[in-house]
């Protein structure tokens, strides 16, 4: 970033013009804000990501259910599972028709992803259930809560910098451009006259 080297625009300098002041002072705060704002931003966004991540923790924990299930058949060819939404896990496994009794008392019989390596009728293994014996992904940890959370902070940190940076090039650009179409127009009246003799330049 070139803002600290704008700042070189303060010092008492007879050829300093408004806009390097201007310039200078544009430098500045673009580099408050991004070494002060965005990492604020940043540290309140995680804040706010992590508390709500490790209620939905807590959530998912009290709600989701480990039940153990019994294969009553093998239905087809190992699949590669995508595993159920909000899961964060992806699995190998065999598709298979099992049973189970739900954590509110109902039995429950549907398709299932076994981890066994081939499965045969009466073969037991384990699938996460809600509370009415749905299958639901794994539940979120705590560990990967906060990993998200952490990400969620340098992210937004990293984009309020960008933007602020990006606004400081805008900035300079825009001044540059009025400078140089001053330039032309003091050019284009001096242009004409400039180094014949006798014309006062």
């Amino acid at each position: 970033m070139r803002a600290i080297g704008g700042l070189w625009r303060w010092r008492g300098n007879p050829l300093r013009r408004t806009t390097d002041l201007v310039e200078a002072w544009v430098a500045l705060a673009a580099l408050v804000l991004i070494l002060v704002a965005a990492p604020a931003v940043g540290v309140l966004t995680g804040s706010l990501a992590q508390g709500s991540l490790q209620r939905s923790v807590r959530d998912q924990q009290r709600t989701r259910h480990l039940v153990q299930v019994t294969v009553v058949k093998k239905l087809g060819p190992t699949l590669w599972d995508p595993g159920p939404q909000g899961s964060s896990t992806r699995r190998a496994g065999s598709r298979v028709l099992a049973d189970w009794t739900a954590p509110d008392g109902t039995p429950q019989r549907a398709t299932a992803l076994s981890d066994l390596k081939s499965p045969r009728p009466g073969d037991h293994f384990t699938i996460w259930t809600d509370g009415h014996g749905r299958i639901v992904g794994r539940p979120l940890d705590s560990a990967t809560a906060t990993a998200h959370a952490v990400l969620a902070g340098v992210g937004t940190a990293t984009v309020i910098a960008g933007i602020v940076e990006g606004a400081r090039r805008l900035i300079v650009w825009r001044m540059l451009r009025r400078r140089y179409a001053r330039w032309d127009q003091a050019w284009d009246k001096a242009g004409p006259d400039w180094g014949r003799t006798g014309t006062g330049s």
